[in-house]
């Protein structure tokens, strides 16, 4: 037995089996524990993940995760993310960003939402490049331009649905909104992660003509393609297909020269809706409530709160002022100008101030990439889960109309906001546990 145990300690293998089994129980309690106290699930994950790492658990996270087994780790978070990011391709309804009576109230605020954050955000850089920046200053104030611009999309929608608000003129707005919001920050890093990883002077031109008729290519070709399919019943073969498909895309963004994700997301946005679509989404959303939890442990190991010091308070704080002084500004702008009362248009900047697990993709990609050093890595991490834990506190205090005074009979639609508790009917929401599924707790 002692023998077992000493080759268990030396074996990577063995040893990343067994923090991925830790991670996974550690991460499901973390996400009950926050459930419970009306927060998002993901965030208690989050949490979870960080807490795996060196903020807490100090050097028994090395003992956990020893640095040989790390690498295996991040495979299995890589494939959890890109699971994840096809997930919100496929549950983006890119019809809310162009249809419907409040389109554009929805692109103002999406433009402005992002557009301010985005500025101050390179404003923020000027202070914290001399002390963090690991390279040349535009990539940095670009990337942190767009760090400050991003909103979660598929945690939004679970606080809006925890909220009774989802189906609601507010929670519809809200989404598509944060649609446009997505489209943007998707698009920007890109081109961000496309100069940074420029090495000459035809590498950026390259990369970006690659990335744009890769996309053409998924919109003209793969979309109808697949819409043959829409219909068809989800088999063993059909759902391999798929998984093959969106591991191919990743491949190729990655190989062109922009992350894995871009790819994933794009063919799931592209995916047409339809029976084999909630199938498909039905079988992976399994996947990615496994596999995330490690992304966050991986997240985790690289997050050391202990360790930013007195002069990472201060930072931290001008973080936080912008993060959310960009939304509320940007958003509530967008949305007063066209005419929104000045209530519901605060409650729009809250609520596009949430930026969960989104934000931690966007943080990854930049670490990755050599933008960010480990103490701001470490700041803007503490800032994603500030703002979004901040965002249903904050909606008690507002406190708007969910109907933007409209009489809840238009919509046919109960005048609490609500859904309709004998309908069963509910949106699909990527980040929920399997508990609110109907699957295993």
């Amino acid at each position: 037995m002692l023998t077992a145990f000493v080759y268990l300690r030396h074996d990577r293998y063995a040893l990343t089996l067994a923090g991925v089994a830790v991670v996974i129980v550690v991460a499901r309690l973390a996400g009950a524990l926050f459930k419970r106290i009306g927060q998002p699930p993901v965030i208690g994950e989050v949490i979870a993940g960080i807490a795996l790492g060196p903020s807490l658990l100090g050097g028994w996270s090395s003992g956990l995760f020893p640095v040989d087994s790390r690498p295996l780790l991040k495979i299995l978070a890589s494939v959890g993310l890109t699971v994840f990011m096809f997930l919100v391709g496929l549950e983006m309804d890119i019809g809310l960003l162009v249809a419907g009576r409040r389109h554009r109230i929805s692109s103002a605020v999406a433009v402005a939402g992002t557009a301010v954050p985005f500025g101050l955000g390179v404003v923020l850089a000027m202070a914290l490049h001399p002390s963090h920046g690991v390279g040349d200053f535009l990539p940095f104030a670009l990337f942190i331009g767009t760090a400050m611009s991003t909103t979660a999309f598929p945690v939004l929608a679970r606080i809006l649905q925890e909220r009774q608000l989802y189906d609601t003129p507010l929670g519809v707005l809200t989404m598509a909104s944060a649609a446009g919001d997505d489209v943007l920050t998707w698009g920007t890093l890109a081109v961000v992660v496309a100069i940074v990883a420029s090495t000459g002077a035809w590498t950026l031109p390259y990369i970006l003509v690659l990335s744009i008729g890769f996309g053409l290519l998924m919109v003209l070709v793969v979309r109808p393609a697949l819409a043959r399919y829409r219909d068809r019943p989800l088999g063993q073969g059909e759902l391999a297909m798929v998984v093959a498909g969106l591991l191919a895309c990743a491949f190729l963004t990655s190989t062109i020269g922009i992350h894995e994700i871009f790819g994933a997301f794009l063919l799931g946005a592209v995916f047409p809706r339809g029976p084999l679509a909630d199938a498909v989404q039905g079988r992976l959303e399994s996947v990615a409530t496994v596999l995330l939890p490690v992304f966050f442990v991986t997240t985790g190991l690289n997050v050391d709160i202990g360790g930013i010091g007195t002069r990472g308070l201060w930072q931290l704080g001008l973080i936080l002022v912008v993060a959310c002084s960009g939304k509320l500004i940007g958003a509530g702008l967008g949305a007063r100008s066209q005419g929104l009362p000045a209530r519901e248009s605060l409650a729009l900047g809250v609520l596009m101030n949430t930026r969960g697990l989104t934000e931690l993709v966007v943080l990854n990609i930049g670490r990755d990439l050599g933008v960010l050093d480990g103490p701001l890595f470490t700041l803007l991490v503490m800032m994603a889960v500030v703002t979004t834990v901040a965002t249903s506190p904050l909606m008690d205090v507002v406190k708007p109309d969910p109907w933007l005074g409209e009489p809840a009979a238009t919509s046919g639609r109960p005048a609490s906001g609500g859904q309709d508790a004998g309908s069963g009917e509910r949106p699909r929401i990527i980040d929920r546990p399997a508990s609110d599924r109907g699957g295993p707790a």
